[in-house]
């Protein structure tokens, strides 16, 4: 079972013709699968939109009383998934974003990265096609992190769009109680799933994927400097990260 994970705030343009892209994708590449979306306390139309799907879809729609952040939603959805995951060591989750950036047709090629081995499928983004706030901060970001980790050991912060095989999930859980996966928001909320997920998998693969900035109706939520300094603080935190809990 792949479960496609999706958080979404504000993303009712969206996010319905999304669904119907990954129903696409499926009607030609046969894998059981299912979506869940978390929605952080959306103000718009995102939650009538989702209502309909769910009685001809896969799908399953989680609420947020209130917007409470990316890393928030990433916990709400990874606790989900491990609960109801019947074979935690088969099954696996992507995470992906819900305004079209993230292409639903890359899906296949996660999923052969995953059935060859990997226990992680990163994904890395071509930076030409990336707005100038994103651009900017994906230039600035690594550097500001580049004190506290090398490069082969940072995986693309500003991509979401990962697979994980959900027993990670459930290692970490079992190393480390009470923790939170996610104990930050934003762009680093990704790079803290990765860095703890990682020492638990025994092969991590990475995948090029070229991203669609252009399709989605709204600007950028990227603010440069703000962003860079949550990736700082980050950087900061992830010696303790990159080793597993002590359990």
């Amino acid at each position: 079972m792949l479960h496609i994970c999706i958080p979404t705030y504000n993303e009712g343009p969206t996010v319905g013709v999304l669904l119907w892209r990954i129903r696409k994708v499926f009607q030609e590449y046969s894998r059981e699968y299912e979506v869940i979306v978390y929605d952080d306390g959306s103000t718009d139309e995102t939650a009538a939109t989702l209502e309909p799907y769910c009685k001809v879809l896969p799908l399953t729609v989680l609420h947020g009383e209130k917007q409470e952040g990316f890393g928030h939603a990433l916990n709400a959805l990874c606790a989900d998934v491990s609960r109801r995951t019947k074979y935690p060591r088969r099954d696996a989750m992507v995470v992906m974003q819900g305004d079209f950036t993230d292409q639903p047709e890359a899906l296949p090629e996660l999923l052969k990265r995953f059935e060859g081995g990997a226990d992680i499928v990163t994904t890395e983004r071509d930076r030409g096609t990336m707005p100038t706030a994103v651009r900017r901060l994906a230039k600035v970001g690594p550097w500001m992190m580049r004190p506290f980790m090398s490069a082969k050991d940072m995986p693309d912060p500003f991509s979401s769009y990962k697979l994980y095989r959900i027993s990670l999930l459930r290692d970490y859980a079992k190393s480390a109680a009470d923790t939170p996966l996610i104990t930050t928001d934003g762009w680093a909320a990704n790079l803290e799933m990765f860095l703890k997920l990682a020492p638990l998998a025994r092969k991590v693969e990475k995948v090029a994927v070229a991203p669609r900035y252009d399709l989605r109706p709204r600007e950028t939520r990227v603010r440069p400097f703000a962003d860079a300094m949550g990736l700082y603080r980050a950087g900061r935190a992830s010696r303790g990260w990159r080793k597993p809990a002590a359990g």
